[in-house]
């Protein structure tokens, strides 16, 4: 029985198609969205006097905010790059 190579999902000579980077694009800058929208929401709430419920309601709303509109600027940079 042949061996598989780990790792290798793709055909030889092809790299991933513009679909799949566009896709790594939007996770990539949503994560980073994310981690940026949690420091920030999280100092501004905080600054605001926000405790408690209010606080994470906050916070959470900044962090997906934050996470989309960063993500959608990374997905159209990599499929401009296609």
């Amino acid at each position: 029985m042949p061996a598989v190579p780990a790792g290798n999902y793709y055909q030889q000579g092809q790299g991933p198609s513009c679909w799949d980077r566009v896709k790594l694009g939007f996770m990539m800058g949503f994560s980073v969205g994310m981690a940026t929208g949690a420091l920030f929401g999280g100092f501004t709430a905080l600054r605001y006097g926000l405790r408690g419920r209010e606080l994470l309601n906050n916070v959470g709303k900044v962090m997906i905010q934050s996470g989309g509109t960063f993500g959608t600027f990374m997905s159209i940079g990599a499929g401009i790059r296609c």
